[in-house]
């Protein structure tokens, strides 16, 4: 396959079992996010890595976050997360170190994070893993943050191996989001009705 192959058929996924990378692979694999753009090379990105025992007590701390930023969640969406966190072969805290004083906008800071996570899916597909990015209200709870160590959250990526063949959905066509600029302003096909 080659590189422009892997990158196509990319896709995330949630139906994922052991093994997750090991040690020396997730370096790897975690250094592919240290070549996003990174305007002012402020570094802004943070990983936290929670397996085997530790993911029962994350999911715990994961439900008690739920009760403070989503009270009214149905017991259902709950129960969900709770067995998600504790059952995914790996997960992956996505920190943002941000640098609000600095001339950089934390826009920039915040895209360079996004950019960061979008390399280390990319690269589990390559290495034959696989993996998706969730996030939700959770990440707004600084208390969640502080329990991992962190300031701010931009979510969790789930790691494994994905369980059995992985179907790669249609995407759309990029001619629907592509305009070429003549002096006037664009349209886009994406947005017709």
């Amino acid at each position: 396959m080659t590189p422009m192959d892997m990158l196509l058929t990319r896709a995330s996924t949630d139906r994922l079992q052991d093994p997750a990378p090991a040690p020396a692979q997730l370096m790897d694999i975690l250094a592919t996010a240290m070549r996003a753009p990174d305007h002012g090379r402020l570094q802004p990105w943070r990983y936290v890595v929670i397996a085997g025992e530790n993911r029962p007590a994350l999911a715990e701390r994961i439900v008690a976050s739920m009760a403070r930023v989503e009270p009214e969640a149905p017991a259902a969406k709950i129960e969900k997360r709770r067995s998600r966190f504790s059952t995914m072969p790996m997960i992956i805290a996505l920190g943002m170190h941000l640098r609000p004083e600095h001339k950089i906008p934390l826009w920039e800071q915040e895209m360079c994070v996004a950019a960061g996570a979008m390399n280390i899916l990319n690269a589990l597909h390559t290495t034959g893993f696989g993996g998706v990015w969730v996030s939700g209200a959770l990440v707004e709870d600084p208390i969640l943050a502080a329990d991992l160590g962190l300031s701010k959250l931009a979510g969790f990526l789930f790691v494994g191996t994905p369980d059995g063949a992985q179907h790669t959905p249609k995407r759309a066509d990029p001619a629907l989001f592509t305009a070429h600029w003549h002096g006037q302003p664009v349209t886009f096909g994406a947005d017709k009705d």
